[in-house]
């Protein structure tokens, strides 16, 4: 087995274990500092067409994340193996978000037991929608949207891509997935700037968004969810989202929960009509959230299981 598929799966039991502790300065953190500062560049430098300058945006966020990605592996590459090896290790653990994914998640289902208003509080962590108004069955739905959608863009995407190329190209596609959250919005202050970088998300999630989907109703099975309703609700709905890939994984979780997700939502102050996803069969509960989660991790650990093997066979 090659050293980076170790070094992926070192990675992965990593995060199970420790997820992303507070007091760590984590990677995204500092791509998304780079691009607070590229965004105020280019505004000023190609106010006339931000368009371009969204391209430029682009490029540099991406190439200069390989690049430093590059260079510490290639620092500890003249090391040796070991300290290469652990350095891929903790690069792949930094890009790999199930068990923080799965925490917030379970710290709304706590702060609902307190009350709406706590719940509201605590689920505008994790969704860009306004949360001011959302009751308790709109916060379980909003959270296992989140959970739905960021199994493909925080643990089946980086999985695949640090599976084909490494820790570099992990990070490739962590520094296209901080992009498209901080300008990647359709309103008209980011419609301009932030056009390239959504593409560029929406390319390097396609083929992981349809994979995270049949993971996501396969594990519907092992974690004792309707399987069969996950698959049926995948084939219709797979569509019904603004964006390309969103609505593959949360049409799986619709299914396998048998709720209703989607809809017209409010985003910074901005109703946006989107069409709903699965069948209303019955009200979203805070057990739901608990049950989201556990796909969540058996999606996760089909896909790593995968990729071990392939590791095995073709390594």
């Amino acid at each position: 087995m090659p050293d980076y598929i170790i070094a992926l799966i070192i990675g992965y039991a990593i995060d199970l274990l420790l997820g992303d502790p507070e007091w760590l300065l984590h990677p995204v953190v500092l791509i998304g500092r780079f691009i607070s500062r590229m965004e105020k560049m280019v505004r000023r430098r190609f106010s006339r067409n931000l368009r371009i300058g969204a391209v430029l945006l682009t490029l540099s966020t991406v190439g200069v994340t390989c690049a430093v990605t590059g260079l510490i592996l290639w620092v500890l590459s003249r090391l040796g193996r070991w300290p290469l090896l652990a350095g891929m290790a903790l690069i792949d653990w930094t890009g790999i978000a199930v068990t923080s994914m799965a925490r917030e998640a379970r710290g709304v289902r706590r702060a609902l037991g307190d009350g709406v208003e706590a719940g509201r509080k605590q689920v505008a962590r994790i969704v860009g929608r306004d949360t001011q108004s959302l009751d308790a069955e709109e916060i379980v739905k909003a959270t296992v949207e989140t959970v739905a959608e960021n199994t493909t863009d925080g643990v089946i995407s980086p999985l695949i891509y640090a599976a084909i190329g490494g820790p570099v190209l992990l990070y490739a596609f962590k520094a296209a997935s901080t992009l498209d959250s901080m300008v990647g919005y359709l309103d008209e202050k980011y419609r301009d700037i932030g056009w390239s970088s959504a593409r560029l998300d929406d390319v390097l999630n396609y083929i992981p968004a349809r994979i995270t989907a049949a993971l996501m109703c396969l594990a519907a099975l092992i974690v004792r969810l309707d399987a069969r309703n996950a698959l049926r609700i995948v084939r219709r709905d797979h569509r019904n989202h603004l964006s390309p890939n969103c609505a593959w994984s949360e049409a799986a979780a619709a299914g396998a929960l048998h709720i209703q997700l989607g809809g017209t939502h409010t985003y910074f102050g901005k109703t946006v009509v989107k069409p709903t996803i699965g069948d209303d069969d019955i009200p979203a509960a805070p057990e739901d959230i608990s049950r989201v989660n556990r796909l969540l991790y058996a999606t996760a650990a089909l896909a790593v299981g995968a990729i071990a093997l392939a590791g095995i066979i073709f390594g």
